[in-house]
């Protein structure tokens, strides 16, 4: 006899137990739609382009997607490094710059006269409101911590963040935008860990395209 596959709408079927769906069909699927909703939404993030680099007259930034993604791989390396959590530093890096998908990407200047904290704060409300309460908890938790920054996961995914602007920047002044060195230097004295600060010093001594020309030795 052919058995069939699983289903979270099956009789008896649930994800995590109960904590996370209402026993009826139609509380899953309501539930499974505000899921699809929300990373719908997370792929804009690969389209909204990272503001601040234009101040410095790069014409093409990356994304913030795109920038999410090597912060978030920085941090469960620094974490290693450190001594924290890698999986939740990697987690909130991840999550860090998610309001975005619906304030767009604020930089510095912004600031002066925006309230991006606020705008930032009210934004992810929205994006967590409808879904499951199990999800919802979890990154509302992720985003406090990160705005609080006092965990030790916390401090390595802030140094993740700016360590990666720095790399960034190295990348587009090898790319001939000669103006970012202020950018470089402003990232370099903000990390707070000795491995980030480590790690920053080798990157700023070493060509980005060091990687591969050693591939030929």
């Amino acid at each position: 006899m052919i058995k069939s596959h699983w289903h979270p709408l099956h009789e008896g079927a649930h994800i995590l137990g109960d904590t996370m769906f209402k026993d009826s069909e139609a509380g899953v699927i309501i539930q499974m739609r505000a899921l699809a909703r929300f990373f719908y939404e997370a792929g804009l993030l690969k389209r909204i382009k990272r503001s601040g680099w234009w101040v410095a007259g790069v014409k093409d930034p990356e994304s913030v997607a795109e920038h999410s993604f090597r912060t978030a791989l920085l941090g469960y390396v620094l974490a290693l490094l450190e001594g924290a959590d890698p999986l939740r530093t990697a987690a909130i890096c991840i999550l860090h710059d998610f309001p975005e998908a619906r304030i767009g990407d604020l930089h510095r200047l912004n600031d002066r006269y925006l309230d991006s904290f606020q705008a930032q704060k009210k934004a992810l409300a929205e994006q967590l409101a409808s879904l499951p309460e199990i999800c919802s908890q979890e990154l509302k938790q992720l985003y406090v911590e990160w705005e609080q920054g006092e965990s030790k996961e916390a401090v390595v995914a802030k140094d993740a963040d700016v360590l990666e602007c720095l790399i960034q920047a190295k990348e587009y002044q090898a790319q001939g935008c000669s103006s970012v060195q202020e950018w470089i230097n402003n990232a370099a004295s903000r990390l707070q860990t000795a491995s980030a600060r480590a790690l920053a010093q080798s990157c700023m001594e070493q060509d980005p395209k060091e990687w591969w020309h050693q591939m030929g030795d």
